[in-house]
């Protein structure tokens, strides 16, 4: 009987567990299993507050399947599943990318790949930037903005736009003339905010190939030049003043930090050395090149210049690859003696990506004058080693400001400086597909080596929601990149 009774408890405990595992949900949208939740963060309204790439910004241009794909837009479908409210993007008014100003084209259209080289895309921009439209925006991307343009006033004035005092992409979304992008974003009363500013406050610096002015000392944002870089103490206010604004009524969210703007494709592309000659094209190009090295010579011996820097400036030619020749600001200027500050690139110089369909070209028509070659590259077409250190000092700056306001605030933070490391040394994987930084063919950036792919954006909102479940105990799940593609066809 006692026998019986112990088979009897054994049956019955087996029904039980039967009846548990039955009762257990498996959530597919989840990252583990459970029912989906957004932890200790209400995602209810969320308000994405960035530039390029919070809008979308792709193949060098804004447009609709852009913006549709942006790492803010995924985000938002993640937050929808959980009882996120509508997220409502300033869209363009086509696939062609691209604005008009009355009428009058300001911005071309976007790339796509030909199968040889990037291509603009057939037909013009019908976005017109004195069309306003209508109500609030959750995406406050703005292409262009720098992290004090946040806080601007009159940044979307339509009237400004022709003259470079406002932004055109903000001008056709502003709630008015007099605005702020700041001001508008608190005004939608968010209680979910990602914040990814501050990578334009150095980026047009190095894009223009350090022809602007490092602003480190220099506290008003007003006098700057739009290839300046920002002064560090600046930024650090400016970002302050953001997140507290966006947090007052206390909303959570999510930063991110910036990588160096250096490690894009569009700096890693073309190789400093580029110029294939024989013996004999060599020979001539030192011969056009004697006298200049005479005159660095002359300088040596005139206690003008160290034997060292005119050993760097000499131009020597050899049978084989050569690196370009640059004009270069940072060498000592002996140009009141008729000597130009000439030299040959080297690897820790960094080749602009327009560079590769200069380098190489005629001036006039004329053979003998080789831009690269016999003409040398002028600054804007090389970012200097003493030109990327300024970068890097600007941009280790900020990010010390961002962690520090990020873990005072209690935000969840996004460590993607690292993550642009990982793409240059051998990418990173995500279902199954590895991405790198390569141009055109690594997957994560686009045709304008700037900005990512719909898969770059796709494994950027991974990374955010990663550090959204980190932080605040949520689940979302990982969107799967390879449902992503990793260019735009010419046909949308």
């Amino acid at each position: 009987m006692i026998k019986n009774f112990k088979w009897l408890l054994f049956a019955s405990l087996a029904f039980v567990a039967c009846d548990s595992e039955e009762e257990v949900t498996i959530d597919a949208n989840s990252s583990d299993g459970k029912s989906l939740t957004s932890g200790t963060a209400s995602v209810s309204k969320y308000v994405a507050l960035g530039d390029s790439y919070a809008a979308g910004f792709s193949d060098n241009a804004l447009f609709i399947a852009a913006q549709q794909g942006s790492y803010a837009n995924i985000i938002s479908q993640q937050f929808a599943l959980i009882g996120g409210g509508e997220f409502k993007t300033p869209l363009m008014a086509d696939n062609v990318g691209g604005l008009l100003l009355g009428g009058n084209v300001i911005q071309g259209q976007r790339l796509f790949f030909n199968g040889t080289a990037p291509t603009p895309v057939a037909g013009l921009p019908s976005t017109e930037v004195t069309t306003k439209l209508a109500g609030s925006f959750n995406n406050m991307g703005v292409p262009g903005a720098k992290s004090y343009h946040l806080v601007a006033p009159s940044y979307g004035n339509v009237a400004g736009v022709a003259t470079g005092q406002a932004n055109p992409y903000f001008a056709r979304f502003s709630s008015s003339a007099s605005t702020t992008v700041l001001a508008d974003a608190v005004a939608q009363d968010p209680t979910f905010f990602s914040l990814w500013i501050g990578g334009n406050d150095v980026l047009s610096f190095a894009t223009s190939g350090g022809i602007g002015r490092n602003q480190t000392g220099n506290l008003n944002p007003a006098t700057y030049g739009g290839n300046d870089i920002t002064d560090p103490t600046v930024f650090a206010s400016v970002y302050s003043n953001v997140v507290n604004a966006m947090t007052a009524k206390g909303a959570k969210g999510v930063v991110a930090n910036l990588p160096y703007v250096t490690a894009l494709p569009y700096f890693t592309t073309v190789p400093f050395n580029p110029v294939a000659l024989s013996t004999a094209s060599a020979a001539q190009l030192n011969t056009g090149y004697a006298n200049y090295n005479a005159g660095l010579q002359a300088m040596v011996n005139a206690g003008l210049l160290t034997a060292t820097e005119a050993t760097r400036r000499t131009i020597n030619f050899k049978a084989g690859a050569n690196a370009v020749v640059i004009v270069d600001s940072y060498l000592t200027d002996r140009t009141s003696f008729g000597i130009p500050s000439f030299r040959h690139a080297t690897a820790e110089d960094l080749v602009v990506l327009p560079a590769r369909s200069f380098i190489g070209t005629l001036v006039g028509g004329n053979a003998a004058a080789i831009n690269g070659v016999s003409v040398p590259l002028a600054d804007n077409w090389v970012l200097s080693k003493e030109e990327i250190a300024e970068v890097k000092v600007a941009t280790d700056a900020y990010n010390v400001t961002i962690k520090s306001i990020a873990d005072a605030k209690g935000l969840a933070f996004v460590e993607l400086k690292s993550v642009t490391d990982q793409l240059a040394n051998g990418g990173i994987v995500y279902n199954g597909f590895t991405t790198t930084s390569t141009y055109v063919t690594g997957g994560m950036f686009s045709l304008d080596g700037v900005h990512p792919s719909p898969r770059g954006y796709a494994i950027i909102a991974n990374l955010f929601t990663e550090a959204i479940n980190a932080k605040f105990g949520a689940n979302f799940k990982n969107k799967n990149v390879g449902l992503y593609r990793i260019l735009y066809p010419a046909t949308l």
